[in-house]
């Protein structure tokens, strides 16, 4: 379901609204609000796309989109419980987007907005309470993920990147991506690095670490099942990996159950 198909959020004459979903659906269409945007997961995994890069929020994590971002999201999970809250902000910080871990104060206060999920009225209560979240949200942000892939506008990037995408799990060498792009190799490495703001490697790591996550998340697999499966040829290495790009072990992002 997607709020947008029921509620023209920006006619709301109301200056935030939370809305609350166990099993969202969303239309895979690019769209913008003139109010900002929190979104939480609480369990699944989603990605967002804003302003042309692919962000995956992993549960317990959360994206603030600022206000006029067009965006879209979509999630491969089953199931997922998300929390989004709109507001109405003028300050620097709100105006830039985040994507970071949701601490537990930050967790119960979204937790207990629930209350207002889907309400229509200006309750004075809920305009004090969402108030102080957003005023207090720069000082939850103590790190924002890098966790992003880049959709290149260089068209001689499409097939290695599409290349990439589909073998991202084996051991992949630049010089195959040149032959494959019809470009030098020294070429290749400028438009990469200038298209996606990371090199080949990078690159690879964080195709892989963003795959592990849908893996642990989906609970199916086990630690060492998944770092096989993504490339890795030791559980070590892929923790060593993981704990590079996400500051956290992989242990804290498997699938829980209530």
């Amino acid at each position: 379901m997607n709020p947008n198909n029921v509620i023209d959020i920006d006619s709301l004459n109301k200056p935030y609204f939370v809305w609350f979903e166990e099993n969202w659906r969303h239309d895979d269409i690019l769209h913008s609000h003139e109010k900002g945007q929190l979104v939480y997961v609480e369990s699944g995994f989603q990605y967002i796309t804003v302003d042309g890069k692919i962000y995956l929020l992993p549960q317990n994590h959360a994206a603030w989109i600022p206000p006029g971002a067009v965006h879209k999201t979509n999630s491969h999970s089953e199931k997922i419980k998300l929390m989004i809250m709109f507001a109405e902000v003028n300050s620097v910080f709100h105006h830039e987007l985040h994507v970071f871990s949701v601490p537990s104060v930050l967790k119960e206060m979204i937790k207990y907005a629930e209350r207002w999920s889907k309400s229509l009225e200006n309750n004075p209560d809920e305009i004090l309470f969402l108030k102080a979240l957003f005023n207090e949200l720069p000082h939850f942000v103590e790190h924002s993920l890098k966790l992003h892939i880049s959709l290149p506008e260089d068209k001689r990037l499409a097939e290695p990147i599409g290349y990439l995408h589909n073998h991202y799990q084996e051991d992949i060498k630049i010089e195959e991506l040149s032959e494959i792009s019809l470009l030098s190799l020294r070429t290749l490495e400028r438009i990469f690095k200038k298209e996606t703001g990371m090199t080949l490697n990078k690159y690879q790591q964080i195709l892989r670490i963003i795959k592990s996550l849908e893996l642990l998340s989906s609970g199916d697999l086990t630690i060492s099942e998944t770092a096989y499966k993504v490339g890795y040829k030791s559980v070590q290495a892929f923790t060593r990996s993981f704990q590079s790009v996400m500051q956290a072990k992989p242990t804290d992002f498997i699938k829980t159950t209530r």
